[in-house]
Parts: structure tokens; C-alpha cells; sequence
């Protein structure tokens, strides 16, 4: 079965309220969705979001790649040669993982549409139960523990802290989210690369010191700096996670070759699809370190094909997969979230249907 043609369209999602991070704020979020359509009709999809900030990947460069530089590369393709694809759009261009994640996610989904299975089951079958997290953007510390306390009226358990703007004034953020939800719930806190390397390692002390009960920080220092990241690492007993210093499965190699972090967290925009991100999960898993499976601000299209990965593969353990509950009008179906759990359906491919 061959590939006919591939189709690139854009939509902006409003958000419920603005989505402010150390790196960035978002009030909106433009998806780019790619359609591969094949010779009998049938349609896999797939999407992507620019995140300027740390991708590199904008509406225009992600838009332009895809028609002007993958597509060429896979029209009149098998779509069963799926490994040979993926290296295809691996190779057609350096960078570009937004891009060439969305074309391989729709292929993905084109391919289970033809074996009448959904994604996960091609990628080995269920082996996880998902609890989700969801996340406090960074503000003022009472604004924080307001919205703290509707994500545990919300049902969840586990909440997700940004910190990473105004260093000085981040201890108060979590001890006062801390002090207002109670011990009970986790907390994983997230600084976007908003400290150095000194002030992690005072930061962290601190929150130790005061018992605050971190379950683990994420990408605490600049995503090149992996020394820096290795160095808070042993200074402290809280365990540290990589995300912006993890792209590809050579970062991967280099991190756990270091001995840099506990954790790596994957996201399918920065690996570039999902065959790399299984990659990743792989080497991890012979390393002994746990993965936690992440999204950018995006819609249930990707964040649906991280679901099916986080599903199947044992060595994501973790995960960060709330960006479709800040959507104000999803443009889709297929993913139910219920309180902190997350279901996919069993329908063929992502089971995402475009409303």
C-alpha cells in the first residue's frame, strides 16, 4: 500500500488560561496537523506544535519542511517499510523534530489503520496503567496555591510545579503549594533550565531541609550544561530529571553515559517521532533509569501517540500528559482524562477522530 499524498493544514486552540513557564507564555497554541493519505483512502494523522523556545520550531519552519522537504521523500512509498521511512525523515534534514514528528505519527496511524489495530498493540501492548499529572504555571505564590488546590478538587494526585523566574522567590512557591495540599499529594517540580547550577543545589538543600517531600526536579539547570546537571545530581538526595537537555538518543547515550540524572523525561517533539523516542526508552531501560513521557502545549492528536508509547513501553513509568485539559475547544476525540487517569480508545491507529 502505497502513499498517495500528504496533506498540511494549521489551527489555532485557544487556552483556558494562560500557560506561563520559566521559558515562555502561552495564551494560544497553533497546531500543524499532517494528513498521509494512501492508495485505498485510508488517512493517518498526525500534529505538531512550534515551541519556539525550545524546539527551534516555528508555524513556518514546521509548515515548510514538511511540504517542501519530507513529503518528496515519502510520496510513492510503501507504508508497511515503516523503519525505513522513519529513517527517511530522520535523514531528510538536521533538526526539524516538530516536523518530523508529525509525519511520523501520521505514518504510525496509517499503518495500524491498515491492520485494524490500535497503536499500542504494535508497539507491544498494554504494560502500564496511566496516572496523570497536571501543572501549576508559574506566578505569585498565592495564585500557585489556588490553583494547586482546584487540580486536588480536580481529582488529581499529583501535581506538577513551574518554577525557574525570580529564583529567590521559588522556595516560597513550593512550600506554600506544599503547606495548602497537604503531604499526601506528590509534587514534581519543573525550573526550565531557570537556575544555576548554585542556586539548584541551595534551592534543593532548602526544600529538603524544610521536609518539603519533592518527588523530583526537572531540567534545573541550561540543557547544554550536562556537568551542571551531573553536579547538582550528587549534591543532592532529591532525584533529577532531564527534559530540554534530551533531544535525541544520542543525548540519551551521553546523559546515561555521565551518570547525569535519575530520570529522562520524552517528548515526541523533541525526539523527532516515535521510533527515536522508543529508542530512548530502550537505552534507558538497560541503564537502569526510569522515563516519564511528556508534551509541549499540543493537541490530542500527539499527545495521543505519547498515550499509546507511555501504554506500552515498561520503562515509562511517569507521566506529564495534561496539555490537552488547557484546550479550550479540542478539535478532536479519542483520549478520556478522568480525574488523574488517562484511557485511549481501541480503535485502530491514535483512535483520535477529528470532531
Amino acid at each position: 500500500m502505497k502513499i498517495q499524498e500528504m496533506i498540511v493544514s494549521v489551527k489555532k486552540l485557544p487556552l483556558i488560561k494562560p500557560f506561563k513557564t520559566a521559558l515562555r507564555t502561552a495564551v494560544e497554541i497553533e497546531n500543524i496537523y499532517v494528513s498521509i493519505v494512501l492508495e485505498d483512502g485510508t488517512t493517518g494523522i498526525g500534529a505538531a506544535a512550534p515551541t519556539i523556545a525550545i524546539t527551534g520550531d516555528s508555524l513556518t519552519s514546521i509548515t515548510g519542511i514538511i511540504k517542501e522537504v519530507i513529503r518528496p521523500q515519502l510520496i510513492g512509498k510503501e507504508i508497511f517499510q515503516i523503519n525505513e521511512l522513519s529513517l527517511a525523515i530522520q535523514r531528510s534534514c538536521v533538526g526539524n523534530t516538530s516536523a518530523k514528528a508529525a509525519v511520523e505519527i501520521a505514518l504510525y496511524d496509517a499503518v495500524c489503520r491498515c491492520l485494524n489495530l490500535p497503536l499500542y498493540q504494535l508497539l507491544g501492548g498494554k504494560t502500564n496503567r496511566l496516572q496523570n499529572d497536571m501543572t501549576v504555571s508559574v506566578g505569585e505564590p498565592q495564585e500557585m496555591v489556588q490553583d494547586a488546590l482546584k487540580i486536588v478538587d480536580d481529582g488529581f494526585s499529583i501535581v506538577k510545579v513551574k518554577v525557574g523566574k525570580e529564583w529567590r522567590k521559588d522556595i516560597d512557591r513550593i512550600a506554600s503549594i506544599r503547606e495548602a495540599i497537604g503531604e499526601q499529594m506528590l509534587i514534581r517540580v519543573d525550573a526550565n533550565q531557570g537556575w544555576t547550577p548554585k542556586q539548584a543545589i541551595y534551592i534543593i538543600h532548602e526544600l529538603e531541609n524544610r521536609k518539603l517531600n519533592i518527588e523530583l526536579i526537572e531540567q534545573p539547570v541550561q540543557a547544554n550544561d550536562i556537568e551542571g546537571l551531573k553536579e547538582v545530581k550528587n549534591q543532592v538526595n532529591t532525584p533529577i530529571m532531564a527534559d530540554e537537555s534530551l533531544f535525541s538518543p544520542y543525548d540519551a547515550l551521553h546523559l546515561l553515559s555521565e551518570r547525569a540524572v535519575d530520570y529522562l523525561n520524552i517528548k515526541l517533539m523533541k525526539t523527532g517521532g516515535i521510533r527515536r523516542a522508543l529508542q530512548v526508552a530502550d537505552m534507558a531501560e538497560a541503564a537502569g533509569v526510569e522515563c516519564m513521557i511528556g508534551s509541549m502545549m499540543e493537541s490530542s492528536i500527539s499527545v495521543a501517540a505519547a498515550v499509546h508509547l507511555a501504554i506500552a513501553h515498561p520503562n515509562i513509568t511517569k507521566v506529564d500528559l495534561d496539555a490537552p485539559l488547557w484546550i479550550k475547544d479540542e478539535p478532536v476525540s479519542g483520549i478520556r482524562y478522568e480525574k488523574d487517569q488517562i484511557t485511549i480508545s481501541n480503535k485502530p491507529g491514535l483512535g483520535i477522530e477529528i470532531k
